[in-house]
């Protein structure tokens, strides 16, 4: 993506058929970083100080349960929404944090369709149900939720940004994606 917002769109909810897997890349958070984004978003003393994490459930040093899902996004937007057709997400559900992310752990983001389907009431949307796990180096899975998303369909023109009421976004997806 250029410095002027320039992208080229290559996905589009046609293109997220359920079942479908991404991987989309690994990142490795240091201390520092830990501490960095701990100090301003999540100050608990097992996220900033070594002794006091020591003494904590975790046993040493561990990433805020937020910094791992904004590592998770960061990765979804380098490595896939910057060439998709995003409208943005009305929600996510089931966000759990298996393990704690230690530093230098190495994280890899997968992606998962499990549902799509276009908008009833606006058909050059689709709705997007899916799933995201971070597994560190050793395979164990760190964190997991379930995302919906909304995205532009490729046989529509570009749809121009205008304002939504995201709770009536949010309340259509909820049904839609109801069994």
């Amino acid at each position: 993506m250029s410095s002027e917002g320039a992208r080229t769109i290559r996905y589009y909810w046609e293109d997220m058929q359920p079942g479908s897997e991404r991987d989309l890349g690994s990142i490795s958070p240091s201390r520092e970083e830990i501490i960095a984004f701990a100090t301003q978003f999540d100050p608990q003393p097992f996220h900033l100080d070594d002794e006091a994490a020591k003494a904590s459930v975790f046993g040493g040093l561990c990433a805020s349960g937020w910094h791992t899902c904004s590592m998770a996004m960061r990765l979804m937007v380098t490595n896939f929404l910057h060439e998709a057709s995003s409208l943005g997400s009305p929600g996510l559900e089931n966000l759990q944090w298996k393990k704690p992310v230690l530093p230098n752990d190495t994280l890899r983001l997968k992606h998962k369709i499990l549902e799509s389907r276009p908008m009833r009431s606006k058909p050059d949307v689709g709705l997007v149900r899916t799933q995201w796990e971070m597994h560190n180096q050793h395979g164990d899975c760190v964190f997991t939720w379930k995302v919906g998303a909304c995205s532009g369909a490729a046989t529509q023109p570009p749809i121009r940004p205008r304002p939504i009421n995201i709770h009536l976004v949010y309340d259509s997806l909820l049904t839609a994606l109801r069994p």
